[in-house]
């Protein structure tokens, strides 16, 4: 058999993708659920050690069989979490995750002691924002004095199962482009950046090394392997951040292809071959895994909002897909400002959810759940308008995450991107682009990934959705009017 293990450490769960690249078939597919601390600040933490615990329990739900026949191992997970460690590996502190916005003010303090926004994003290729890892560092120097006198390493999400899976540190440059201590255009750690983190000490000495090519960082230790009921000694590739993961996992190696993922958050990028540096800080200027660029933009309520709409009105997965698809384009008049977490695109941390255009005749349950999908549907059609101003052109959007289940939210986002929707048969998304990282691993300095992308992935034709011409015009009209309401939201919060 030869199989390859594909690990994606979400947000919410840890999920395991058994990939038989000769069957060219999907064996398996698990998950466990993660907690989340969140607190009145704008904290959100987990602990690292629930991420090995929901590996252990996710991997022993896969059959013993398979597991044994696994040949390798990628690993993706969220980006922008700050997991630091002291000489023996240990874990100082919860992790902060993506959508943490409690550190506003250390973000502040560190563009300013760069010189501003406007040098973050000319020297390193972005400012530094709530989220990226680079103010949680600096929030932990404050808030932790001593643990962090202690910290020997800065690791990442999909960094520290790397470590655990093998005892080695390092960084992959796609997820390291993620923590805005990493210069964009040429790879390498940002001397300056760092030292607006911390003037006082050498962060470069806490930073394992930088990885950028396809090649086995360790294998397998042998009690790990018992553990999880694994071969010993498999070799685990460099991984990456989510986002990248999913690039692979949805064959966007090559341009011309948008990926838009409908998860958590929502992410809208896409492959370029040159250095992509939005000069207003909108589009994420990040590295691709694959040798490349992936410009992105993230917004940090996806299907956080549908969600809290369907438990709001007690609405179960059939009875949201058939309440969506009854109210109708336009909800009824209703728009949603889906800023629940805060925001990251446009930057307001401190930002809330507002539904506006209620009245006596439009609020309605269909109408609140349908105006949370083109509300989130057109923060991320935002994503797609920047990108082609940054001469990233698109022939389709490949649609991956959650959202991706709905009939009726790929065709609104067809018709609110102008753009044809296409579904991948292989739904796992950045567990499967880890897997064929993996795999092109296996094949050695011979592995083309962009050829085994090709060969592994295929469109499902009923899932795909084109535009409508009459459903076109009728969205632009309605993004306008969603983009003056965020301006005005954004007066309340900024």
């Amino acid at each position: 058999m030869s199989t390859v293990l594909g690990i994606d450490l979400g947000t919410q769960n840890l999920k395991v993708v058994c990939y038989d690249a000769a069957r060219r078939e999907t064996v398996a597919v698990e998950h466990a659920a993660l907690d989340l601390y969140r607190g009145d600040a704008g904290e959100v933490e987990q602990q690292a050690h629930w991420w090995i615990d929901a590996l252990e329990e996710s991997l022993l739900k896969v059959g013993s069989d398979v597991r044994a026949g696994v040949r390798a191992i990628g690993v993706s997970g969220q980006q922008h979490g700050f997991v630091p460690v002291d000489a023996a590996g240990e874990v100082l502190a919860p992790v902060k995750l993506w959508c943490d916005t409690s550190t506003g003010a250390e973000c502040a303090a560190i563009m300013e002691a760069f010189g501003g926004v406007e040098a973050c994003i000319e020297q390193v290729g972005n400012p530094i924002l709530p989220g990226y890892t680079a103010s949680k560092v600096r929030w932990f120097r404050d808030a932790h004095p001593g643990p962090y006198r202690r910290m020997d390493g800065i690791l990442l999400p999909h960094d520290y199962l790397n470590f655990y899976l093998t005892g080695e540190r390092c960084m992959e440059a796609g997820d390291a482009s993620g923590t805005g201590f990493l210069s964009i255009r040429e790879r390498n750690w940002s001397s300056r950046m760092l030292g607006a983190i911390d003037p006082d000490r050498d962060l470069g000495a806490c930073l394992p090394e930088l990885r950028k090519d396809n090649e086995a960082i360790g294998t397998l230790r042998s009690q790990v392997a018992e553990v999880l009921g694994l071969p010993p000694n498999i070799p685990v590739s460099i991984g990456g951040g989510d986002n990248m993961m999913g690039a692979i996992g949805t064959g966007n190696v090559t341009p011309g292809i948008v990926t838009m993922s409908l998860g958590t958050s929502g992410t809208v990028y896409a492959y370029s071959d040159r250095p992509i540096i939005d000069p207003r800080g909108n589009i994420a200027a990040f590295c691709s895994s694959t040798g490349g660029w992936l410009p992105l933009l993230c917004t940090m309520n996806c299907t956080v909002g549908t969600e809290l709409m369907r438990g709001l009105l007690n609405a179960d997965i059939a009875s949201f897909e058939a309440q969506i698809a009854a109210a109708g384009r336009g909800a009824g008049g209703l728009l949603t400002v889906p800023f629940f977490n805060g925001e990251r695109t446009p930057n307001l941390p401190k930002a809330k959810g507002c539904v506006i255009g209620m009245d006596t005749r439009n609020t309605q349950p269909e109408n609140l759940l349908r105006s949370a999908v083109e509300g989130a549907t057109f923060a991320l059609r935002f994503g797609v308008d920047e990108l082609r101003q940054l001469g990233i052109e698109a022939r389709q959007i490949v649609l991956t995450g959650g959202g991706v289940n709905s009939p009726t939210w790929r065709q609104v986002v067809a018709d609110i991107c102008k753009l044809p929707v296409v579904v991948l048969k292989q739904e796992e998304g950045a567990a499967f682009g880890a897997a064929l990282q993996a795999l092109a691993m296996l094949e050695g300095p011979d592995g083309d990934l962009k050829a085994l992308v090709g060969q592994h992935l295929e469109p499902d034709a009923s899932r795909c959705a084109e535009p409508r011409s009459s459903a076109v015009g009728f969205y632009q009209d309605s993004y306008e009017r969603y983009q003056l309401a965020v301006d005005k939201v954004a007066e309340l919060y900024a």
